[in-house]
């Protein structure tokens, strides 16, 4: 029997983030999948801005915009005419410290996150699949079974559910995943390829029946696509490979595949598990919501945060959740659907309307925060408490680039570790108390650019270890803020250190 702090079941991206954090939080932790090797065909690309932002905090970001590809534009065909390029550019720029999109194979991202862990010293048990478990009120009993039957049972504080679609944790547990799966069989193929769309744009194409979208990797000639499959009624799906796809809209666009170097076919869901996201809204959501539980899992493991912190996790993250899959459903019954007007929706009026909202400045920037999820906030969580200018507890930190230095408000965050942020000078009361319970405060100059983003001078905004905003308040506030630290008993991973020296 071996125990550990937190075992997790699944590496996918969801799982190995959440491993990789809470290592980085000083939390012990196991994690296990019943696949024997990572995957090396995967389906997720885009890694959006506040993945990045994430990754930031963990010295990751870097390694995934230099492995990756940053892409421009998108390109619209309909029925085999390049109707519309929508320019994408920095228009996150003032927004984010990364204002684009980056293409990173989900399979490569994988391999990444494993390396890191493995120089934390955590290594991925493979194959290994968690069969049964015991809730015990004080830890978790839980009852693994490798490729050759033989079994090992771990104990840890928490079981984390990170092992995809067909989670047995879920299945244990009898939490529904409520949703349903779209007609259409679709193929996703990684090739090398020739042809105008080889241009490191993506490029989307419409037809009356058929849908591709060329999605450009890093390296020449090399790309992927995602189309849909002429489905026979009387052939089995396993029996079905790439002559079986659709050729005509590849053929239109110009796309003269040299190699297939993989090729899977699947069908889209659009699901929300009735009690937790973890692990079933897409790989940057998915991200999300690892960090979210796993500072919230180490805080309340090193008592270092009230332990009904964790009851805050599922309401932040489904309204979200729930939001996307609404969302991406109807765009996605819009391209797939064989309607008449569907079609004309989708062949006539998408390619006329698109360039000319996307060439507004403040659409793009909506369409950035949106799309990148820099926009997700808590305002309604129990954990968000008061607001400063145009700022609320719950929202994102507004992300500042100072004029007369290579630096920025973000700098801080790789702590992982609750703090203060003014912008301006903070009231004597405040560093006081910072001061005396060991919370790191910084102070930045007052610039136009705080106003920009809603700060109010003097203010002060205690930051979560997520970089998401819990108290917010004028400078002088500071008999509420005193309420607030000893209403979740938040002592920061500083003070908490050097207590048990």
């Amino acid at each position: 029997m071996s125990d550990t702090d937190v075992l997790i079941a699944g590496a996918g991206p969801t799982g190995l983030v959440l491993a990789l954090w809470l290592t980085r939080c000083g939390v012990r932790v196991r994690i296990v999948d019943k696949v024997a090797e990572p995957g090396t065909t995967s389906r997720a690309l885009v890694v959006h801005a506040r993945t990045l932002e994430f990754y930031r905090q963990i010295g990751l970001a870097d390694a995934v915009v230099e492995r990756g590809l940053r892409f421009a534009a998108v390109n619209l065909w309909a029925q085999g005419r390049h109707a519309a390029r929508v320019y994408f550019g920095d228009m996150g720029a003032g927004i984010s410290p990364f204002p684009y999109m980056i293409i990173f194979p989900q399979d490569e991202h994988e391999r990444l996150l494993i390396e890191r862990l493995r120089e934390l010293g955590v290594e991925i048990e493979r194959p290994l699949e968690l069969v049964a478990f015991e809730d015990r009120s004080d830890r978790v009993v839980a009852r693994l079974k490798d490729a050759n039957g033989g079994e090992d049972t771990c104990e840890a504080a928490y079981l984390a559910g990170c092992d995809g679609a067909r989670s047995n944790v879920r299945e244990l547990l009898s939490f529904g995943f409520p949703g349903g799966t779209y007609a259409r069989l679709f193929y996703v193929a990684d090739t090398e390829a020739t042809g105008p769309v080889m241009n490191h744009e993506l490029h989307v194409a419409l037809d009356s029946a058929d849908f591709l979208g060329v999605f450009p990797l890093k390296g020449e000639s090399r790309a992927r696509l995602i189309g849909t499959i002429k489905e026979e009624p009387n052939i089995a799906h396993d029996n079905l490979g790439w002559n079986d796809v659709s050729r005509s809209v590849i053929e239109r666009v110009g796309v003269d595949v040299k190699r297939v170097n993989w090729f899977s076919m699947y069908h889209v869901h659009h699901r929300v598990v009735s009690h937790s996201p973890v692990g079933g809204q897409g790989m940057n959501t998915g991200i999300g919501d690892a960090v979210n539980l796993a500072w919230k899992l180490a805080a309340v493991l090193q008592s270092r945060t009230h332990e009904r912190v964790l009851d805050t996790y599922e309401p932040e993250r489904i309204a979200f959740a729930k939001r996307l899959v609404a969302t991406t459903d109807r765009a996605f019954q819009l391209v797939a659907s064989d309607g008449p007007l569907a079609r004309f929706v989708r062949l006539h009026v998408v390619p006329r309307v698109l360039p000319p909202m996307f060439a507004s400045v403040a659409m793009r920037r909506f369409m950035f925060r949106t799309v990148s999820q820099t926009s997700i906030q808590y305002r309604s969580s129990a954990l968000s408490v008061g607001g400063a200018g145009d700022v609320r507890a719950g929202d994102r930190l507004p992300w500042i680039k100072f004029d007369d230095r290579d630096a920025d408000n973000y700098a801080p965050l790789t702590t992982l570790d609750w703090q203060v942020h003014v912008c301006g000078e903070a009231a004597a009361g405040i560093s006081a108390i910072c001061g005396a319970r060991g919370i790191a405060l910084h102070a930045f100059p007052w610039q136009d650019a705080s106003r920009d983003v809603g700060f109010e001078r003097n203010a002060f905004y205690l930051v979560r270890p997520d970089g998401y905003i819990a108290f917010a308040s004028i400078g002088g506030d500071s008999a509420n803020f005193e309420r607030y630290l000893d209403a979740w008993a938040v002592r920061p991973r500083l003070a908490h250190q050097l207590e048990h020296l």
